[in-house]
């Protein structure tokens, strides 16, 4: 069997105490071989200098391609691509273009979206920096004085969000298929999805997207739901539909190890499923914990030499 790519998303500490242990996770992660580590951006700003912090880490301390969120909300055009430069300077060259979502309380239209109004303007503003900074290389012919020869540079990587469902703030059923063929002809040279619950949601969405154009791989992303109180707060921050089964399966299990497993066993079927029908790898929502989602992996044939953690047996 070939290697299923894999890959997860983690966030910035929130404090100093608990960046020790998030150096753990990366490491732990990082033992596994994973494709490339994400690391969540706050909006306006809030998180930006501890996710600088957190990609270095990755970057000098681990092999993996570290992925820096960028989101458009609360930035002005100059002032991302300042930051842009910032991680280039630090040696990340893939990164995930967001536009975000507004500040609480505040609404469409209103003041905090800054200049940068989608997403498909990162993508371009991104390779735009990244082709100033560094254009191309130079060097001599040997045996041909004045000669040169121009070496490519390496493009930065940019991945997208993509949204199997459909956007929350979507005007038409099809829209977010079209903002991702926007993002593709940007540039953008991957899409990450939302989480879905279904594996019918994202095989119909690449469906729908390949019909409509769309060429770039679509990489699913995977959030194991270990609780109630999780599975409410994504279903408001995304608008995703209430998985009933899984919402009642959670609601009853009485112990917490029941409950992470009740999680591990709805990811693990989703990510084989998925794989299954054609996706090109899997996307793991981490929650800065490392065993949960190295579970979900070997428990669905993804890392096959991992012995599952006593409370997954």
């Amino acid at each position: 069997m070939s290697r299923v790519p894999f890959s997860f998303e983690l966030y910035p500490p929130r404090s100093t105490a608990s960046a020790q242990a998030l150096h753990d996770t990366i490491d732990r992660l990082a033992e596994a071989g994973p494709d490339f580590l994400s690391v969540t951006y706050g909006a306006g700003g809030s998180t930006g200098g501890r996710s600088l912090e957190v990609l270095r880490y990755i970057r000098t301390r681990t092999d993996v391609e570290p992925l820096a969120h960028l989101t458009c909300v609360g930035n002005t055009y100059a002032g991302a691509a300042r930051l842009i430069r910032e991680f280039l300077d630090a040696g990340i060259l893939s990164f995930l273009a967001l536009r975000g979502d507004p500040p609480a309380g505040l609404g469409e239209g209103e003041s905090f979206l800054g200049d940068l109004e989608s997403s498909a303007q990162l993508v371009q503003l991104i390779d735009r920096v990244q082709a100033e900074r560094a254009p191309y290389e130079e060097s001599p012919v040997p045996g041909n004085p004045g000669a040169v020869r121009v070496a490519p540079r390496r493009r930065v990587n940019i991945a997208v969000a993509a949204f199997p469902n459909g956007h929350p703030r979507s005007a038409y059923s099809s829209q977010h298929v079209d903002a991702l063929l926007a993002k593709q002809a940007a540039g953008a040279t991957l899409a990450i999805t939302q989480l879905f619950f279904h594996p019918d949601h994202y095989l119909a969405f690449v469906e729908r997207a390949r019909r409509a154009g769309v060429t770039i791989p679509i990489l699913p992303g995977i959030m194991p739901i270990t609780s109630p109180s999780r599975l409410a707060r994504v279903l408001e921050l995304t608008g995703e539909e209430l998985p009933g089964e899984l919402s009642i399966a959670l609601e009853v299990e009485p112990t917490a190890e029941g409950r992470r497993q009740i999680g591990i066993d709805w990811a693990s079927d989703l990510a084989r499923e998925v794989v299954a029908g054609g996706a090109p790898g899997v996307h793991l929502y981490a929650f800065n914990q490392h065993e949960t989602v190295l579970d979900v992996l070997a428990q669905a044939g993804i890392l096959a030499d991992r012995c599952l953690s006593p409370a997954t047996k």
